[in-house]
């Protein structure tokens, strides 16, 4: 199976923040985010897998910053890793107030998809080659995650984390 760049993957989708997506305070709402970022980090799933790919995982969010009316959100995704049927997405909220003339980082979190034919099967995906600092720091990183995943669902048991058993075993 021939290898993938995260930049074939890479997703950016933008928002302009209306009054209609946000609560009484002005400020937009969580679920309004969150279904951006399932949707962006789906088509950046989408691109590496060349098939519709579905959610099964979406790692911690935390709403840091308020994101208020007029703002505009720019999310921007791309595959980290790719395992068998299953990849790991990175996604990136920057927030930018035009008028102000700033930009914050605003969240970041990991999604996973896996990869299904029109029957909902999964199906065997390429693998990736990272190729920036970045993405290779992600690349090597996304196996502890999804063990910490998979553990945290039940699927695996602590002594088949391999890569997570420095953190359960102490050095005397």
């Amino acid at each position: 199976m021939l290898h993938k760049k995260p930049s074939d993957s890479l997703n950016i989708h933008t928002e302009l923040i209306m009054p209609g997506q946000t609560n009484p305070l002005g400020n937009l709402m969580g679920g309004n985010l969150l279904k951006w970022m399932d949707v962006a980090t789906g088509i950046s799933a989408l691109k590496h897998a060349g098939h519709i790919a579905v959610t099964a995982a979406v790692d911690n969010v935390s709403f840091k910053e308020p994101i208020r009316v007029g703002d505009v959100v720019n999310i921007r995704s791309f595959v980290t890793r790719a395992f068998n049927t299953s990849m790991e997405v990175f996604c990136e909220v920057k927030v930018q107030n035009i008028e102000k003339k700033t930009e914050i980082l605003s969240h970041t979190a990991f999604f996973t998809f896996v990869a299904i034919n029109e029957n909902g099967e999964s199906i065997p995906i390429p693998p990736i080659t990272p190729e920036t600092e970045q993405e290779k720091k992600l690349y090597d990183g996304a196996l502890k995650r999804r063990e910490l995943r998979l553990l945290l669902a039940g699927k695996i048991k602590a002594k088949d984390a391999l890569s997570l058993q420095s953190f359960f075993i102490q050095n005397n």
